[in-house]
């Protein structure tokens, strides 16, 4: 699913027009976003948690040549889906 299905899929369900379903999905797209940026975590009640989590700098290898190298610090997203959503997929 792309997200011109989600478009269109918030037409059908609402009386919104091609534009304003877009730009109501643009605009939930920017707050999380945003809230991530920030390093704020988003929980949606239903559907599941979106985290960063802090990954420290270590040593590493490239696979090519075998030379030693550091490997820097960075954010990682994740997301754990809600009990409601995993079971939902799994039945």
């Amino acid at each position: 699913m792309v997200k011109a299905d989600i478009v269109t899929r918030i037409q059908e369900k609402t009386v919104l027009i091609n534009r304003e379903a877009t730009t109501a999905l643009e605009l939930v797209f920017k707050i999380l976003k945003d809230t991530l940026e920030a390093g704020e975590d988003v929980k949606i009640s239903g559907f599941g948690t979106f985290k960063l989590k802090k990954k420290t700098a270590r040593k590493g290898r490239n696979p090519q040549t075998g030379e030693t190298m550091t490997i820097v610090s960075r954010r990682v997203l994740s997301f754990k889906a809600s009990q409601l959503l995993s079971k939902a997929v799994n039945m």
